[in-house]
């Protein structure tokens, strides 16, 4: 009976995983093994790489800076081994990463690199909420059940073997959204150059016009028109001349219409006098990533800058430069205390920006913890968050008995307990009156947190924080913050 259901829950579990993947990263790493006694030196004869039955073997040797026929001191060895490991799993192309040295001889090894790989080609369902968090939906907007978007997009991971990425998919409800995308990490055969692709298009009829009292103000028309309509399309050149360092080169368009009822409820929505915004913009973004997970990270650092041009032509509605920061400092004092510390920063050079185009406090990824169902925008910001974090739970249960596939059978659970602090600063130069109970003033928000890392590293936070206002409450995010 169990083996002619087997197919269907195999089906099942895709479906699942596919819901899932918007907030997880696939994978438990293997420490690995070394033997009991160790030499002082070793040359590596050989690498094999096992276990990699769609994914290209080049595609994971790119990870590895181990190579053979170097004479290695041991420690330093050891080191690269764990690095290669981290960068190997960071791929998110498997589900387990080991790499394990075999002896041939007293100073002589070879390499063996055992991967287990995932579901590439995922069903992956949209079920998510329009609003910026969940506190924003279950407060400010009454818990509005029209506010949640649906649909499907159908993902693969993994094209062709080579870490192509491919995503299509359509989305119904809140906002409206048919989308593109393909991505080739490397396009030269000393895998260093790739390029992506992107189209969007979205309708809403129901918008976000202008904000009051450091609170988003929505608007829908008595006959639920639409009232914006988006097109955007991109095309990204990348550049990873070493492991951890990145350079990407994007040009793209964006056109948008805006029904004239908008301008009704804030004439500034747009500033040049038209209900169609249409500019190209070209954007230089540089990442060094050096985490230990992507998702969860509690050792290495991350950091990301970026320059970006809106109108490269005299034709183009908006003519504005944007710099963009963010550095994360993880810090691992042993196996159950790191510090994590952000930084980032964010500022145009005009005086004013189209409403589409605004920043602040309150999006994505700028916010204080206290803060949640507030936007507090301006034209430059400057947030520092920080928590020290204690892992007093680490369990694990192996329930394949129960689960049709290997890929679901190891079940986690980590619990970290966090004290947090957060702080920052929104310039707004147009000192827009109804805003100014939290802008150009110095803000903060601190408390405690409980983090559950789970099944594929699904991250949900439950915090009670309070800010620089003495209001305090509890929030549930989804995420790591960092």
């Amino acid at each position: 009976m169990i083996n002619s259901l087997r197919p269907y829950f195999k089906l099942i579990s895709v479906i699942w995983l596919g819901w899932l993947l918007p907030f997880i990263a696939i994978g438990q790493n293997e420490a690995p093994a070394f033997p009991a006694e160790t030499p002082d030196k070793v040359v590596i004869n050989n690498i094999f790489v096992i276990g990699n039955k769609k994914t290209k073997r080049n595609i994971i040797l790119r990870e590895i800076d181990l190579q053979r026929g170097i004479e290695y001191d041991w420690e330093e060895f050891i080191s690269l081994v764990q690095e290669d490991q981290k960068k190997v799993y960071n791929l998110q192309l498997f589900n387990k990463v080991e790499i394990t040295p075999l002896f041939t001889d007293t100073e002589q090894i070879e390499l063996l690199v055992s991967v287990t790989e995932r579901w590439y080609i995922i069903p992956n369902i949209i079920l998510n909420l329009a609003d910026r968090n969940l506190a924003e939906w279950w407060t400010n907007q009454n818990r509005d059940l029209s506010r949640i978007n649906y649909g499907g997009r159908l993902v693969h991971n993994n094209v062709g073997g080579r870490n192509e990425r491919l995503r299509i998919g359509g989305q119904m409800g809140f906002i409206r959204t048919f989308e593109v995308l393909y991505s080739k990490p490397y396009i030269d055969k000393k895998q260093k150059h790739g390029l992506a692709i992107q189209g969007m298009y979205f309708t809403q009829r129901n918008l976000q016009v202008r904000s009051s009292d450091n609170r988003q103000i929505f608007y829908s028309n008595e006959d639920e028109d639409i009232l914006r309509r988006n097109r955007s399309a991109s095309l990204t050149y990348t550049y990873r001349g070493s492991f951890y360092n990145f350079h990407y080169v994007t040009a793209g368009y964006t056109n948008t219409w805006i029904d004239d009822d908008v301008f009704t409820q804030n004439p500034d929505f747009f500033i040049h006098g038209s209900n169609s915004l249409e500019y190209f913009a070209l954007r230089y973004n540089y990442r060094h990533d050096k985490r230990d997970n992507i998702l969860y990270a509690t050792q290495g650092q991350l950091l990301n800058l970026a320059l970006t041009r809106y109108g490269l032509f005299g034709g183009d509605d908006v003519q504005d430069w944007e710099f963009t920061m963010n550095a994360n400092k993880y810090t691992k004092f042993n196996d159950k205390i790191h510090l994590v510390s952000g930084l980032s920063f964010n500022a145009f050079f005009g005086q004013r920006q189209p409403f589409t185009l605004v920043r602040g406090i309150g999006y994505n990824p700028y916010f204080i913890r206290g803060y949640e169902l507030n936007v507090v925008e301006g034209q430059q910001v400057l947030v520092h968050k920080n928590s020290l974090r204690f892992k007093f739970l680490d369990l694990g249960y192996n329930i394949g008995d129960f689960v049709p596939l290997e890929e679901f059978a190891y079940f986690p659970i980590k619990l970290y307990l966090s004290a947090n602090f957060d702080h920052g600063y929104v310039n707004d130069r147009n000192n827009i009156p109804e805003n100014v109970r939290l802008t150009n003033q110095y803000l903060f928000g601190y408390g405690l947190g409980l983090d559950l890392v789970t099944l594929y590293d699904m991250v949900f936070r439950l915090e009670y924080s309070i800010n620089s206002q003495n209001e305090g409450a509890f929030f549930l995010n989804i995420r790591a913050p960092f």
